[in-house]
């Protein structure tokens, strides 16, 4: 984003929305992968307690989301776009019900990445909605509709599935935005014709957001909620996108586990302010019914910060991040890692593996396991990470255990749960439906 330090990224509405309400600049997901962060988004739990995480696995209907809890005191609830928690079957029909987690309102797909110019939805009936219109235009579309119409207090997710690839669909209007020999890629990105290509599709789907974000604030206004209303912009996982020579997500480097987190809560957070604080994906749901002064269930593991960001109480010391089975694009490891302010220090099965001070080294090119000077430093991460695997009651089991322990089937050569994207599910054999056992809620 130009707001984040990004000169040629064109993110008016998205600088406007951070002149407006807070950016964080440590925004952490727990787990850089599509479906485990989005599972933690909605419960405020770790994906070591939903057994969330792979892609394409239904979470356990006994879960208690922030969607339920709102709809409990009273709010409208609505999810538009990718939702990506309810199995295997990526097309098929999510019914209404226990499988849609507490929200009533609903246009959305399980997850398409095939066609963002042509994307599919369901609502309330299996009757397919297709549209030929750019995914995040739709999308936008339907929501500010939605939110129109509304007369009780509302809670929506409005899920757009770019800027994650394929990079270059896009509308003709901004297929050509970013000229692919003129971006500057960062000094820890190899410079391929690939990398160029796909990061200038990348920025094109960002200003294209953009456009649809500034449409957000104005419709607010326009209905006179704009005081009232808590808007909060972040995404589930980052993209590589060729850094240190890596692509996609699942690896503990900046790319994949940071996300812009920009709040904007008129009233009670400060314009403009830039905030340091340690917000990891879990944080938002208790973090969110603290501001809304509603009781928060005892399931969620996630920390209120409200206090915290308004500089009443001293923040996390660290924020955890795992990826507790690897598969599909990242398939060489399982890691587990602590992000505090200044340092990363990731731990993979033989040991210490990465640590990068991201103050004096933020493209982290200078890994510095192992150094006499950090010896120190290193040793207090270690127990960092320690404390939050006890915390989690992680073992750091081999992957094949954690399969084991919630009884999924994967792909042998990239230990991934089957999806498919046919209108149905299939009668038996693969892609089988695999849901997360419930685990008790203390």
């Amino acid at each position: 984003m130009g707001c984040s330090g990004n000169p040629q990224v064109k993110t008016p509405n998205l600088d406007r929305m951070a002149e407006s309400g807070v950016r964080f600049v440590n925004g952490t997901t727990n787990m850089p992968v599509c479906t485990p962060a989005r599972a933690s988004l909605l419960t405020g739990r770790y994906a070591q307690s939903t057994g969330v995480f792979l892609n394409d696995i239904q979470m356990s209907i006994d879960e208690i989301t922030i969607a339920h809890v709102l709809r409990d005191e009273g709010y409208d609830t609505g999810y538009v776009g990718k939702w990506h928690l309810d199995g295997p079957g990526r097309y098929t029909f999510t019914p209404p019900g226990p499988r849609r987690f507490g929200f009533d309102f609903w246009h959305a797909i399980n997850c398409d990445h095939r066609d963002y110019l042509s994307p599919y939805y369901y609502e309330d009936t299996d009757s397919l909605i297709m549209t030929d219109e750019y995914c995040v235009d739709y999308e936008t579309d339907v929501a500010l509709r939605w939110i129109e119409s509304r007369e009780n207090p509302f809670c929506l997710f409005l899920s757009w599935s770019p800027p994650h690839n394929p990079y270059d669909q896009l509308p003709d209007r901004w297929i050509d935005s970013y000229d692919p020999d003129e971006i500057e890629l960062p000094e820890n990105t190899p410079d391929t014709p690939d990398n160029r290509r796909d990061l200038a599709g990348y920025y094109a789907h960002i200003s294209a957001i953009d456009d649809n974000i500034g449409r957000i604030p104005d419709s607010l206004e326009a209905q006179g909620l704009s005081d009232d209303t808590i808007v909060v912009f972040t995404s589930d996982h980052g993209d590589m996108l060729g850094a240190h020579g890596r692509y996609r997500k699942q690896w503990p480097w900046d790319e994949s586990v940071l996300v812009p987190l920009i709040v904007s809560h008129p009233g009670a957070l400060e314009s403009g302010d830039v905030s340091g604080v340690l917000v990891n994906i879990p944080d938002l749901m208790p973090t969110l019914l603290s501001w809304m002064d509603i009781e928060c269930p005892r399931s969620v593991e996630g920390a209120d910060l409200s206090g915290v960001i308004a500089g009443n109480q001293s923040g996390p010391s660290s924020a955890f991040i795992s990826i507790m089975v690897p598969f599909a694009e990242q398939v060489e490891k399982p890691w587990r890692m602590v992000r505090t302010e200044q340092y990363t220090y990731a731990r993979d099965p033989g040991g210490p593996w990465l640590l990068f001070d991201n103050i004096s080294d933020p493209d982290q090119l200078n890994n510095l396991i192992g150094n006499p000077e950090m010896a120190e430093i290193e040793r207090g991460l270690d127990r960092e990470l320690d404390d939050w695997l006890e915390r989690l009651d992680d073992g750091f089991l081999p992957p094949e255990e954690h399969l084991d322990q919630y009884g999924y089937e994967v792909d042998e050569q990239h230990r991934m749960a089957p999806y498919t994207y046919a209108l149905s599910e299939p009668d038996g054999g693969w892609p089988k439906h695999q849901i997360a056992k419930s685990r008790l809620l203390a």
